[in-house]
């Protein structure tokens, strides 16, 4: 080994730094998640002295102004939902999704709605040539000339662009690319990770730039790379979706410009992402007619309403053991529900194979479906098709009562645009509630009252 060089173990959960090999880390707890690095001390030291600055003194809180975020629209209502608003000048932006999702489409998608704004934009790519940049570029439209292209993974390189440029809004593609040459170990490491992220940090803060990064995801689904690079950044968005089905959705799981609650549906066609406006018409198209075990359910994200179709196939099991499967939603909540079924209303279905799923691929683990999960169950094992109109939502306890969900207000509406003209909702939720149009509210208190009204 190189003098000067030494052996260090990053954890890649949250960074923490160790002499040696762990099992179990010390900082976040995780099992077997430490990497072997290189690092040399002699450059982390200059590194340090360089970034050494003037100390600030204290204010008191009362002496710090207040100014109003003046955001920016990305020309995408549903991307600008899920980010509060629009974007902020001067923030982070992480967005990681599966291989293949349309990340860097849906990137390039708004640096083309800004460039039409006279925004200027700087798409730094990592991983593609400017060539195959351009042949993606040429299925989602014409691209103004603020936008401009570069190929570039050093960071130092990279911020005397953008300090050559000024450009407003830069968008990274992807930071496992990135590397500094002060840091001696391989792009993609935790170290080089962590120190990109912090320098792409104060460019953005330092200079107002607006930063979007990509990141990629392990196998389990988060950002790769320590978990401190979604601690550093001000917004976290998760790209998800079937791969193979022509819905994405946009998921906010971090957020310190609004709420982590809002989703954003998009459609793969194409010449790109679109928007859909409806989700909820969307996901219930096709829905069979006359069929038992099918049941449309609402349940909020965010401050919307989505209207879903659960379905559920139960049958005699020709094995000891039955079979339960469930698809969209949580397997132990339905295993938990049909515990309820079998205990309150004495409903043989211990000797039944079950499987549930949530029509569309989308997965939702709200409890307010848990009526909707149940009336399925119960439609199909007594083989009694369920009225088409009709729609339910609330949560189910361990004795069978049907419990309160928020907004109602807004399921119910929801429900009354698309055309129901039944809806069954805890009977709790029925105070406030006045009966308008043509839907009927029915409001329960147990399982049982719910199963009389079908």
């Amino acid at each position: 080994m190189a003098k000067g060089k030494t052996t260090v173990y990053f954890c890649q959960s949250c960074g923490y730094e160790s002499s040696k090999w762990m099992g179990q880390c010390p900082g976040c707890h995780e099992w077997n998640s430490f990497v072997e690095e290189f690092v040399d001390k002699r450059t982390q030291a200059k590194t340090g002295a360089k970034a050494a600055h003037t100390q600030s003194a204290p204010q008191p809180i009362s002496a710090v102004e207040l100014h109003e975020e003046q955001r920016c629209s990305s020309g995408m209502p549903e991307l600008d939902r899920v980010l509060g608003g629009g974007i902020v000048p001067g923030s982070m932006v992480l967005v990681g999704g599966d291989p293949g999702i349309g990340k860097s489409t849906l990137l390039l998608q708004v640096c083309k709605n800004l460039a039409d704004q006279k925004t200027r934009v700087l798409y730094i790519s990592g991983e593609e040539s400017l060539q195959q940049i351009k042949i993606r570029a040429q299925r989602i439209g014409e691209f103004s000339d603020d936008l401009r292209l570069l190929c570039e993974t050093n960071l130092d390189d990279i911020r005397q662009t953008i300090e050559r440029e000024k450009p407003q809004v830069v968008v990274i593609d992807s930071i496992q690319t990135m590397y500094r040459e002060e840091i001696s170990s391989a792009p993609g490491s935790v170290s080089q990770v962590r120190e990109s992220t912090a320098t792409l940090m104060q460019i953005a803060k330092g200079s107002g730039v607006t930063v979007f990064i990509v990141g990629h995801v392990t196998k389990e689904g988060v950002v790769a790379g320590p978990r401190v690079l979604e601690h550093m950044v001000d917004t976290v968005l998760y790209f998800e979706g079937d791969r193979y089905a022509s819905y994405r959705i946009l998921r906010g799981v971090k957020n310190r410009f609004g709420s982590t609650n809002e989703i954003g549906v998009f459609e793969m066609c194409g010449d790109g992402l679109r928007e859909v406006e409806n989700p909820s018409e969307y996901m219930l198209s096709g829905k069979p007619e006359h069929a038992s075990g099918s049941v449309v359910a609402c349940s909020m994200e965010g401050s919307r309403p989505i209207l879903i179709e659960i379905q559920a196939l139960v049958c005699h099991s020709n094995f000891g053991i039955p079979r339960r499967t469930a698809a969209g939603t949580d397997f132990n909540r339905v295993n938990l529900l049909m515990a309820v079924l079998e205990k309150r209303l004495n409903l043989k279905m211990s000797e039944c194979d079950a499987y549930v799923n949530i029509a569309g691929g989308i997965r939702m683990n709200e409890p307010a479906i848990d009526l909707g999960i149940v009336l399925a169950l119960i439609s199909s094992f007594k083989n009694r098709p369920i009225d088409e109109k009709t729609i339910c939502f609330g949560e189910v306890g361990l004795s069978g009562e049907v419990r309160a969900v928020s907004m109602p207000a807004q399921r119910v509406a929801e429900a009354e645009k698309l055309g129901f003209t039944t809806c069954i909702l805890p009977k709790v939720c029925l105070d406030g509630l006045q009966q308008k149009g043509n839907i009927q509210l029915f409001g329960v208190s147990n399982v049982r009252e719910a199963i009389d009204l079908m």
